[in-house]
């Protein structure tokens, strides 16, 4: 994005407050206006007192009384207009911060998984805080000094022409000499800049990257080799700061000479006028103070430029996510999928993660209500991919996916959602206490309900035994509890929600036997009723499934009832037998399956 086209984005930001945004510009305007008559007012009063040899004292002094009447009525409107816009510039930017927070919080979180899977979240959080806090700033600067700056250049310089075009000439030069310096040093540091922004987020990357795994750097040793890697990137970013720093530091250094030699000269061409009768004293005077308050302004403008140039690639990235478009949206048009029976088809279903290599190819299956489905095969197949387009985290490329009929697409992602409820394998939890984890899914459950849930999940009698019991906060991510607390709860959670259609991605891998046991009773009294995909490894998890679906490479090359799926002998039978140890057939399956009439013997012979 250009310097430009950042710019009228950051005020295009302030639209929603048009009216109040108008107000302070012309108060702003008000404000340059009142301040280019006090050097004027000034000079006046110089050429009143010069120019009373021979005039009435009565009349001198009524005059200089009628200017300086002027002058305090231009000092208090000035008073008036700037009280307006520090008053409200102020709470304006304060405001439009927080919401433009809010609106890229939005955003982000409604982007897919693979928006995220691309990004860390480290460095999403520090384009935000960074975004945000630039726009403060640009906003706050705009009312506070850009526009009177404007205001100056557009309509002081116009007026200096007119009342002594030789003086106002030396101020011309000196707004074209700045502009010119302006542009030189941003053409000479613009990529440079880009890559010191380029450094801040891979150190904002690392040490997210870091700060998160802190159990891994310290139980490997990490903590020099971490050190040592975040000081190097340092050590770069500085290797390319310094030079920005320098081109700026040395057009600070030009534009302070420019403003002294213009004073001087305004002085010098002052004096040579007066002398040939072509300026008054007053006339000098006021282009003195012109002078003053122009390069003040301009070196404003030029300390905006160049924190401009230096937050551009920032506000760049912050303006890039806020237009990166989701993959996975509603339609204009979408419906509202009710509460659903839970009847789900796939059609032809292919999708692919990089374009290049097919996660699921050509998946068809049908599902009636309250059938249990069981998704087996080795990690990669496909299993998890489709239950990840059934609830839309990814959309196919071809085919379709229909829950009692209705294409999926053609509802919204928070109907859809409401009627799917998943135990995911990563069972990851809010920084929060554990009844707001468990109210994820039902933010309206009361105590009772939660206790109901958790008794359920096997996760009640842990959480009394936590210092606040269900108020007790839980490490980020869960850290504080165990990989077997931690997924009943997410059991729990979803018990809660009561959905229709439910997804348990290993939902009892992190559980010990006697637990998972437990568990296995309270899923099978959850999913009475409903339509359950059970994404297994552990297949002796799954013979009560009432259909279990093979993948293999992103294709369903079986599916069928357990028995029956190990009678064929097949990909499912290799399977079983990999976990047992050999091929099962025969007698073996027989015992597998656990016939009492069948004598128990080694189901496989070692191979």
């Amino acid at each position: 994005m250009s310097f430009i086209a950042i710019y009228g984005r950051v005020l295009g930001l302030l639209r929603p407050e048009f009216g109040l945004a108008l107000t302070l510009a012309l108060a702003n305007i008000a404000v340059a206006g009142l301040q280019f008559l006090e050097p004027v007012l000034f000079g006046r009063v110089v050429d009143t007192l010069t120019g009373s040899a021979g005039r009435p004292k009565d009349e001198v002094w009524g005059d200089t009384l009628s200017l300086l009447g002027i002058w305090i009525a231009v000092g208090i409107g000035g008073i008036v207009a700037n009280i307006v816009v520090s008053l409200h510039a102020d709470r304006m930017a304060h405001r439009n911060r927080l919401a433009a927070m809010a609106r890229y919080f939005e955003h982000v979180l409604a982007l897919p998984f693979a928006f995220h899977n691309a990004q860390h979240s480290g460095r999403l959080l520090k384009i935000m805080l960074q975004g945000v806090d630039h726009l403060f700033g640009l906003w706050l600067m705009f009312f506070r000094e850009h526009l009177a700056t404007f205001v100056a250049i557009f309509v002081m310089l116009p007026l200096s022409l007119f009342m002594n075009w030789r003086l106002g000439l030396l101020l011309i030069g000196l707004i074209i000499f700045f502009a010119i310096t302006n542009a030189w040093i941003v053409a000479r540091t613009d990529n440079l800049q880009r890559a010191v922004e380029d450094y801040h987020s891979k150190l904002a990357g690392r040490a997210g990257d870091a700060l998160g795994n802190v159990h891994l750097i310290q139980s490997f040793v990490r903590l020099s080799a971490e050190t040592r890697m975040l000081h190097e990137t340092i050590r770069e970013l500085l290797s390319v700061q310094f030079p920005v720093l320098n081109w700026w530091a040395l057009l600070s250094v030009l534009t302070r000479a420019a403003a002294t030699v213009t004073t001087l000269a305004i002085f010098m061409l002052g004096t040579w006028l007066h002398l040939n009768g072509q300026a008054s004293v007053g006339e000098i005077v006021s282009f003195m103070g012109f002078a003053a308050m122009l390069i003040g302004r301009m070196e404003q403008a030029s300390s905006f430029v160049a924190r401009m140039f230096f937050q551009m690639p920032a506000l760049a990235d912050f303006f890039t996510v806020l237009e990166t478009e989701s993959t996975v949206r509603d339609k204009p048009n979408a419906g509202t999928l009710p509460r659903v029976q839970g009847a789900v088809e796939f059609s032809n279903v292919a999708f692919s993660y990089d374009g290049r290599r097919p996660a699921l190819k050509d998946f068809s299956l049908k599902v009636t209500p309250g059938m249990t489905v069981a998704l087996v095969g080795p990690t990669g197949a496909g299993k998890s991919t489709s239950m990840a387009l059934l609830h839309r985290m990814w959309d196919p490329q071809s085919g379709s996916i229909r829950i009692d009929g209705v294409d999926i697409r053609d509802v919204t992602l928070e109907s859809l959602r409401r009627n799917v409820g998943v135990v995911f394998q990563d069972n990851t939890m809010f920084y929060r206490t554990l009844a707001e984890n468990l109210r994820v899914g039902k933010p309206d459950a009361t105590d009772a309900e939660l206790v109901e849930a958790a008794t359920l999940a096997e996760a009640h009698e842990f959480i009394e035994r936590q210092s606040d019991g269900y108020n007790t906060q839980v490490g980020e991510r869960g850290a504080t509890l165990s990989g077997g607390e931690r997924q009943r709860i997410s059991i729990a959670r979803a018990l809660l929600k009561n959905p229709p259609i439910l997804i348990l991605d290993e939902a009892t891998s992190a559980l010990d036997a006697v637990t998972e046991a437990k568990i296995q009773n309270a899923l099978k009294t959850l999913m009475k009723g409903r339509t359950t995909f059970v994404i297994a490894h552990r297949l002796s998890t799954i013979r009560d499934a009432d259909l279990v679906v093979v993948f293999d490479q992103g294709e369903a090359v079986e599916i069928g009832g357990y028995q029956e799926l190990l009678e064929r002998n097949g990909a499912f039978a290799r399977l079983v037998a990999t976990q047992q140890g050999g091929t099962l057939t025969g007698t073996a399956v027989r015992q597998y399956m656990g016939d009492p009439d069948e004598p128990a013997s080694s189901p496989a012979a070692p191979g």
